[in-house]
């Protein structure tokens, strides 16, 4: 279920910092020992000047913008999955999460979270070039991408 380059959709998914549950889709980025699990949780709200590109990485140091979008429908996944409208990764939202905790809290496929498929290869590994030009991820985040 927790396996790098899969993309789930949690229902509903508890925040960390204790917001209220919602669900989410949640890309698993890198799996760290089987206890901690470094992920993203992509948002549709558009952060980013008009100029940037609808797929793939936006980085510019200078303003302090690190993020991967991704352009709706286009197929992102071994099994043809696609984000339904345009969907945002930002390098400063990448957090690490408690397996344990997320195993608690997400115990039946089909109920509690979804399985929407795993990234293209290169998909995964455009996205991690990309995280590791932030300035705004967390160093300890950082140094396991």
């Amino acid at each position: 279920m927790f396996e790098v380059g899969t993309i789930l959709y949690l229902s509903p998914f508890y925040f960390k910092n204790g917001n209220t549950a919602k669900n989410k889709y949640f890309i698993i980025l890198k799996n760290i020992d089987d206890k901690t699990i470094i992920a993203s949780l992509p948002t549709r709200k558009n952060q980013l000047p008009s100029f940037i590109a609808t797929h793939g990485c936006s980085h510019d140091a200078e303003r302090c913008i690190n993020c991967y979008a991704f352009e709706p429908k286009k197929c992102i996944c071994e099994n043809g999955f696609a984000f339904p409208i345009q969907t945002f990764m930002y390098g400063n939202e990448v957090e690490d999460y408690q397996l344990d905790i997320l195993k608690f809290n997400h115990k039946v496929e089909g109920v509690d979270y979804e399985i929407l498929g795993t990234l293209h290869k290169q998909e995964y590994e455009d996205i991690l070039s990309c995280l590791r030009q932030s300035t705004s991820l967390r160093r300890g985040v950082k140094k396991y991408l």
